[in-house]
């Protein structure tokens, strides 16, 4: 009997880390839809794959209703960085509502399942540290980051309700700080910062003393736990991350050892509602889908000044 092959629908699929999960899929042998507005993706990063028979790009806005046939729904799509998603915040909080709004009527048509990439911030400035999946955070309705902490938040409420309502088969992911390849340069997060400043031979800079803590998990072993995710029988929340735990200032030292020595450090004010700590429980990943991240931060930071290098020309 012939195989069955998977349509997958990745929203924010050239995005970077969609663009990742579109490498796995389509290296699995199965179809992929690589749905992106292209605001923060790039149509390069999956370019790799754009006369093969199995794939296919449409740009295509999620807050527009769309029809498709699929069989599984990544949703990646939103700004993913303060520089980003502060850039329009209205958009940002109308891309986690109605965007998820319409790729889970889309589920609920066509009888897909659905996995929602939410995110770390849902919990905020947390007053509880490490954070595990019962936590329920401490999130600055009215600040600027919140189109995307609470847009990230009612996004779950959405899938829940989908589920409790309608029967849609949803998996959640709450993704920590994410680095590797593909990045954006002036995404604003802390790692391509400090790389880009580094080997532009620019002072880094840091916000705060530094002291504020964050854990970092390298693209491929987060496009891992997203894939055992969307095969488990674990609806979720679940969190998706590093557990290891470094202050911004050890960061800053790290990739300065790896680039340059020389360079020195400024420091700025502590942007509004900037989690002073972050940090994943990841036992329930453990339990659940038998997932663990596995590179370290020194290796995965080679390979992403790597990328740096020949993507700005350093």
């Amino acid at each position: 009997m012939p195989t069955t092959i998977t349509r997958n629908l990745v929203t924010g699929g050239a995005g970077f880390v969609g663009s990742h999960l579109v490498d796995r899929l389509m290296q699995a042998g199965e179809e992929v839809i690589c749905l992106d507005n292209t605001f923060t993706g790039r149509k390069a990063n999956v370019q790799q794959w754009w006369d093969h028979p199995n794939f296919e790009f449409i740009r295509h806005d999620v807050t527009e209703p769309i029809w498709l046939e699929i069989d599984r729904i990544w949703h990646l799509a939103c700004p993913a960085s303060p520089v980003h998603y502060q850039h329009n915040p209205i958009k940002t909080a109308k891309t986690s509502f109605l965007g998820t709004l319409n790729m889970l009527g889309l589920a609920r048509r066509v009888g897909a399942r659905l996995l929602l990439a939410s995110t770390s911030e849902v919990y905020g400035d947390p007053e509880v540290h490490p954070q595990s999946e019962s936590y329920r955070g401490n999130v600055n309705t009215i600040g600027v980051r919140s189109c995307y902490d609470e847009g990230k938040r009612i996004a779950e409420t959405l899938c829940f309700d989908y589920h409790r309502m309608h029967g849609v088969e949803i998996r959640v992911v709450r993704i920590f700080n994410t680095y590797g390849p593909r990045m954006l340069p002036d995404d604003g997060r802390v790692v391509s910062n400090f790389i880009v400043q580094a080997l532009r031979g620019e002072p880094l800079t840091l916000y705060g003393d530094g002291s504020q803590t964050r854990s970092f998990c390298y693209v491929d072993d987060l496009v891992e736990g997203l894939i055992l995710m969307m095969n488990a029988n674990h609806i979720g929340p679940i969190n998706i991350g590093n557990p290891g735990e470094f202050s911004i200032r050890q960061l800053a030292d790290l990739i300065i050892g790896k680039i340059n020595p020389g360079l020195e450090l400024i420091c700025k004010p502590l942007p509004q509602d900037d989690p002073m700590q972050r940090q994943p429980v990841i036992a329930r990943a453990e339990r659940e889908l038998g997932w663990k991240p596995t590179m370290a931060l020194g290796q995965g930071l080679d390979a992403t000044i790597a990328y740096f290098r020949e993507a700005i020309g350093a």
